[in-house]
């Protein structure tokens, strides 16, 4: 549900995503009230309130985000400890509640949401796009600030722009960056006549240094930025076409590979019996740009390389190339998607948390463990050789932690990924201008993350130097080509 699309990407929310990128964009809709609490956001919960009615005011853990529900409609909002703005996703209830008492809200542009009851004055909210879920919990009614018409003086949007990452961000620490001395330092500047020119300067220089391709600011189509990590070199039509030819040469002459999801899936059998699978994003997969058309056209491609002639028997594969080198991101349920036909036991993939407390970035939500199960169907399990590098970013990185709880374990090639794992919590700004942060750590099963410093390879290689691009060579690929060729 949030906006997962790394650098290089659009800076706008697609789709569903923009519901994380609003429920979580909020990662879109996520967002607990980040804020010391309000006296009318605590009240104890509404006489009229039954145990099982989804109607009145939610607040989210761990996201600064509040949700209504009035009959049909669903819309969210989004808060600081200064700010209560209308946020980006409104959704409308398809039909009544089933019998567990579940609404199911259709959302424009987006994956739909279904929230459910989750006890007394609790809820779940989840989004199909979306691995894990939202707690939320019932509250009186909405602050008194939700109602005020917000200031579009430069300073009144330098305060929300400031407390939102205060109250949100979870890696000050890890970066080495003092949040209250870039206040102390840039407030200053921001007066009643600061132009928009001046102010989205300023924004930029202070979530620049954090080198986080999850942090962004857009003013407009033609002004926004985006982070990303030191020596990290966007692909622009030139460096992608001499990394596709460097890509054929590395699969070799005659070597014919299917192609989906408008080129973002393809697949070659090379020699050996190896197979190669491509993936370099997990959105966008139809024209209509929609998530359902997304997994559909997903699983026709997976069926078709998942095939059984592949999976067992004497002609099955005896090694599996994965290649999200050059993914961007998407939808993480993508990614769990594929890993299922890659296993026939269930795992671990990982376990979210997002940060909760507006005080202490240290606490975080209890985390929400997700799963692989596998496909029923066709699934291949034999050896894997996972290639990766510097611009497999997001939810490339969150499908490369998802397998490695695989059996066997695939061997990673190249480089360490990219370092941005967390659903992007988009939130808008009294002037109109929209911005972007993480909120979330994916835990390992011993608890760690990989964020800021990417997963690293277990075999490192060169990934797409202009030495190698220059003479058509693939070193990575070669290397997983013969790894493969070992081990069957």
């Amino acid at each position: 549900m949030n906006d997962r699309c790394g650098p290089g990407r659009s800076p706008r929310p697609r789709g569903t995503l923009a519901l994380f990128a609003a429920v979580t964009a909020v990662t879109a809709l996520t967002a607990t009230t980040a804020c010391a609490p309000d006296p009318a956001a605590t009240a104890s919960r509404p006489p009229s309130a039954t145990r099982t009615s989804l109607e009145g005011v939610w607040r989210m853990d761990g996201y600064g985000t509040l949700v209504t529900i009035k009959g049909r409609s669903l819309r969210t909002y989004e808060t600081t400890a200064v700010s209560c703005l209308p946020g980006a996703v409104t959704g409308t209830r398809a039909g009544g509640p089933d019998a567990r008492g579940r609404s199911r809200f259709t959302v424009p542009d987006s994956a739909p949401l279904t929230v459910a009851p989750d006890g007394s004055g609790g809820a779940r909210l989840t989004s199909a796009d979306n691995a894990g879920r939202r707690a939320l919990h019932r509250i009186a009614a909405l602050p008194a600030r939700c109602a005020g018409r917000p200031s579009r003086d430069p300073r009144a949007v330098f305060d929300v722009f400031w407390r939102t990452y205060a109250e949100n961000y979870p890696f000050f620490r890890a970066k080495k960056v003092d949040w209250a001395a870039v206040r102390d330092r840039y407030r200053p500047r921001i007066t009643a006549r600061t132009t928009d020119a001046e102010l989205f300067a300023v924004l930029r220089a202070m979530i620049e240094p954090l080198h986080d391709a999850h942090t962004r600011v857009v003013a407009g189509p033609d002004r926004w930025f985006a982070g990303k990590r030191p020596g990290t070199v966007l692909p622009t039509p030139a460096f992608t076409a001499r990394v596709e030819a460097a890509m054929a040469a590395g699969l070799g002459p005659g070597v014919h590979r299917r192609a989906w999801a408008q080129g973002k899936l393809s697949y070659a059998d090379l020699p050996g019996r190896i197979g190669y699978f491509r993936v370099t994003q997990f959105a966008g997969y139809t024209k209509k740009g929609d998530y359902t058309g997304d997994v559909a056209e997903l699983d026709r491609a997976l069926d078709a390389v998942f095939t059984k002639g592949r999976t067992r028997g004497p002609g099955a594969l005896r090694g599996l190339i994965v290649d999200v080198r050059l993914n961007g991101g998407g939808a993480d349920p993508l990614g769990l998607r594929i890993a299922s036909r890659l296993t026939d036991r269930g795992y671990s993939a990982y376990r979210k948390r997002a940060r909760n407390d507006p005080r202490d970035p240290a606490r975080f939500t209890t985390p929400v463990p997700v799963r692989v199960g596998p496909h029923h169907g066709p699934v291949y399990t034999g050896p894997v050789a996972l290639l990766t590098g510097r611009l497999t970013i997001s939810a490339g990185e969150t499908f490369t932690q998802a397998l490695m709880g695989r059996s066997p374990a695939p061997t990673r090639i190249g480089e360490h990924t990219q370092g941005v794992f967390s659903d992007v919590l988009d939130r808008g700004l009294p002037n109109g201008w929209r911005f972007g942060l993480p909120n979330e750590e994916f835990l390992t099963a011993g608890g760690r993350t990989f964020d800021g410093a990417g997963i690293p390879p277990a075999v490192p290689v060169p990934v797409f130097t202009d030495a190698d691009l220059a003479a058509h060579r693939d070193p990575a690929l070669a290397r997983a080509r013969a790894l493969l060729a070992g081990s069957s």
